[in-house]
């Protein structure tokens, strides 16, 4: 696919071809953009998607909770160890373990999330090709026939 690309050395112009380039019609997957810094502008003029990452995190947290209980009254229960009398199952006790298992799975679960998301590992997709030089650059692609 071709594209027409078109460079902005401030970031003004740049955010002004990329409103008239919505305002047409372009949508966020027939165009690249390529900017020096971080522009949360981009996003609200883009009106991009909110990310699938939270899902991750979240069911890779109740998974780590669910663990950490399940190993913690499964150990107690294939070994009881009666001590002064307490109640085998006492969860106070067990949440500590539940607490830091919710943590870990969750932040795994996190980085895999991120790195199916991004679809990487992928060295090609990650190096640019062409340098811009502290420029905005948006290129348009063009579909065949058109």
């Amino acid at each position: 696919m071709k594209g027409t690309r078109y460079t902005y050395d401030d970031r003004g112009p740049f955010l002004d071809k990329l409103k008239e380039l919505v305002g047409q019609g372009v949508t966020s997957t027939e165009m690249e953009l390529v900017v020096p810094f971080p522009m949360h502008e981009i996003e609200h003029i883009l009106q991009l998607k909110e990310s699938k990452l939270r899902f991750f995190t979240l069911f890779g947290a109740l998974a780590g909770l669910l663990t950490g209980f399940a190993l913690t009254m499964g150990t107690v229960a294939d070994w009881p160890l009666i001590t002064g009398g307490k109640p085998l199952m006492s969860i106070p006790a067990f949440l500590v373990i539940a607490f830091e298992l919710t943590i870990l799975f969750g932040a795994v679960s996190s980085f895999i999330g991120f790195l199916i998301l991004a679809r990487l590992p992928a060295p090609m997709t990650v190096l640019e090709p062409v340098e811009h030089n502290n420029q905005f650059t948006i290129t348009v692609f063009h579909k065949e026939g058109k």
